[in-house]
């Protein structure tokens, strides 16, 4: 019989059996389409091997006018302004003046952990404060920055970085400076037995946590930074005031008038620059609105209230019942709540911005899971995708139900979208089944209208933007340069990373007969690889029973798999030109996998020498 040659549609569809899909992809990992074709993805490089405290929600870039590569970094714990792989701390005090407190310090003789008194509370596990004046106490002098390990009623503990001499208690006259409270790693509220701390709850029944996740916007506002995490002020960093300066409260700036106290997002408009709070507490009130907008005076981040002579104002939108988040698009302002999409435009005179109600009945999975590219706006909403191009449209999928039913909704607070245009690719990142951490990915590619997926650690991304790739932020405290590089860089040392691709089953006359395949024809280039001898290897995976039982291969049939490699006494482009096969099935479906250093491939059309082997 002829070689058969195999050809099959891009993208993965995991809407239907491997067998209906007999033309197309079943599963992968690692990999992506070009013109068509299977290819491994590139690989990834941590920009330093300085690291920062907390899980990053948050990545924003932009360009001081010093010609300063800025990047703001939101973390559960801390934010950051990241530069040349430096992680400057610009956590806003909630305490600015600081709080004097009279021989705060208890110590414990050979114990690093020190007791501290502050009657004032305000604080929880995990905040930071600085101390300042104290003097010794136990043989510990105890200035600087700490991180509370445990707080109830009027004290709290922190590590000191050596054991007290003795026990004792002091300190003298000493000031102490506290952050703006952390937020949780993951949005699961604590419940049960054990979940509470000693005195929190009812023995045995635990505590109820009722924090949402940490989640930072942030807006350059010229050069400067707005930021603030859901639910929470407006900050502001002044990059004149440099790098080591720590953001402050909006309302503490010179002219600032009636400036939010609450807001769910912020973002900095593309005209006029004004500052927009979503879900803002009511001018003159303490109360925060879920589905109010506020927006400060044109070119005035501070000033906030209406007047006949600027143009701060509000509105307050109906469909819904929170505002989500929003993004900025083409010459208008998308905000999303949770069942509906507005825009935003700016009409000037009186009105200043104006809404309109662009679709109904739609969901988004949350703030960070918009992204506008090429033009058009995409989404990840509850249990579909969207695009909105001028009008919205749900997004056909072939691995719907593969992310939907896989996805952890108790985590999809976590979900976060972000483009990859060097090709075309919009990425969504997720909690899969009961994981509290993100771990996988779905990739619509806009340009051949395909879907994939894979397995990666990531909490958050950023296009390339201002800067030579995407980057990503890690699990490991720190940020990766994508599509950098072969390899998986994200530690001291590299290691490979793991690609694959699966065929849907294909078969001779409908699976009547047997077939035998004896010879493989790989047609796959290596061309990139770094490796002296770049490989991967074809997997022929045959399947013999049919009917209900067709799952279930016989021993005879078994599988067979090659290495193909490029031989080093020969030129670049010669390859492997057949790999020798004993398999027998009535279907047959074939994997290609690559786990080596410097491996870089691209799989063409493979043929398989195929005969008929009769019915038995």
């Amino acid at each position: 019989m002829a070689l058969r040659k195999l050809v099959l549609r891009p993208g993965v569809n995991k809407e239907v059996t491997r067998y209906v899909d007999e033309e197309g992809w079943a599963d992968c990992d690692k990999i992506r389409f070009r013109a068509g074709y299977p290819e491994k993805i590139g690989g990834w490089q941590r920009i330093s091997s300085n690291t920062f405290l907390g899980v990053a929600r948050a990545l924003f870039n932009w360009v001081t006018l010093e010609g300063q590569k800025l990047l703001g970094v939101g973390t559960n714990l801390k934010i950051y302004i990241e530069k040349g792989g430096v992680y400057f701390d610009i956590t806003p005090e909630r305490t600015p003046s600081g709080v004097s407190l009279t021989d705060p310090f208890t110590t414990v003789s050979g114990s690093t952990t020190v007791t501290v008194t502050d009657a004032n509370g305000g604080y929880i596990n995990g905040d930071f404060v600085t101390f300042s004046g104290a003097s010794a106490v136990g043989g510990l002098t105890l200035n600087g920055e700490f991180q509370i390990t445990y707080s109830t009623g009027n004290t709290y503990t922190i590590e000191s970085s050596s054991a007290a001499s003795s026990s004792a208690s002091g300190g003298g006259s000493v000031t102490a400076k506290y952050q703006l409270n952390v937020g949780p790693e993951f949005a699961v509220p604590l419940v049960g037995w054990g979940a509470g701390g000693w005195s929190e709850g009812t023995w045995g029944n635990g505590a109820i946590s009722t924090d949402s996740l940490r989640l930072w916007s942030q807006s350059n506002f010229g050069e400067d930074l707005v930021f603030g995490p859901r639910g929470n002020s407006i900050y502001y960093w002044d990059a004149t005031n440099g790098l080591t300066t720590r953001a402050v409260e909006l309302s503490t700036l010179s002219g600032a008038s009636n400036t939010p106290t609450k807001q769910n997002f912020i973002l900095v408009s593309d005209v006029s620059r004004f500052v927009f709070c979503f879900g803002a507490n009511t001018l003159g009130s303490a109360t925060q609105d879920p589905m109010l907008i506020r927006w400060s005076d044109q070119e005035d981040a501070a000033n906030w209230t209406p007047s006949a002579t600027n143009q701060a104002g509000d509105l307050r939108l109906s469909q819904g019942s929170e505002i989500i988040g929003a993004l900025q698009a083409r010459q208008e302002i998308l905000v999303f709540t949770d069942s509906a999409l507005y825009a935003l435009q700016y009409v000037g005179g009186t009105v200043v911005w104006g809404s309109q109600l662009l679709s109904t009945n739609l969901s988004i999975a949350s703030q960070n899971a918009a992204v506008f590219s090429d033009g058009i706006t995409y989404w990840m909403g509850l249990d579909s995708f969207y695009m909105y191009d001028g009008s919205v449209k749900n997004l056909p999928c072939t691995v719907k139900r593969h992310v939907f039913t896989d996805i952890n909704h108790e985590q999809i607070e976590q979900v976060f979208a972000g483009s990859n245009e060097g090709f075309n690719e919009i990425w969504w990142f997720y909690c899969s089944g009961t994981s509290t951490t993100i771990d996988k990915y779905v990739i619509y590619n806009y340009e051949q209208n395909i879907w994939y997926f894979g397995s990666l650690a990531r909490s958050a991304w950023l296009d390339t933007g201002i800067r030579q790739f995407p980057v990503a932020a890690t699990y490991s405290n720190n940020l990766v340069t994508h599509e950098d590089g072969l390899d998986n860089n994200e530690g001291s040392t590299g290691s490979a990373i793991t690609a694959f691709i699966t065929s849907g089953e294909f078969d001779i006359d409908d699976g009547d007969k047997f077939s035998f395949i004896r010879r493989l024809l790989p047609d796959i280039t290596f061309e990139g690889s770094t490796a002296d001898s770049p490989a991967a290897t074809f997997e022929l995976l045959p399947l013999q029973s049919s009917g209900s039982g067709r799952n279930d291969p016989l021993s005879e049939g078994g599988s067979s798999s090659g290495t193909v490699t490029r031989s080093a006494t020969v030129p670049v482009e010669k390859y492997t030109t057949q790999v020798n096969t004993r398999v027998r099935g009535r279907q047959l479906s074939i994997k290609v996998q690559s786990d080596s250093l410097g491996v870089k491939w691209q799989l063409g059309a493979p043929r398989l020498d195929i005969r008929a082997d009769g019915r038995r």
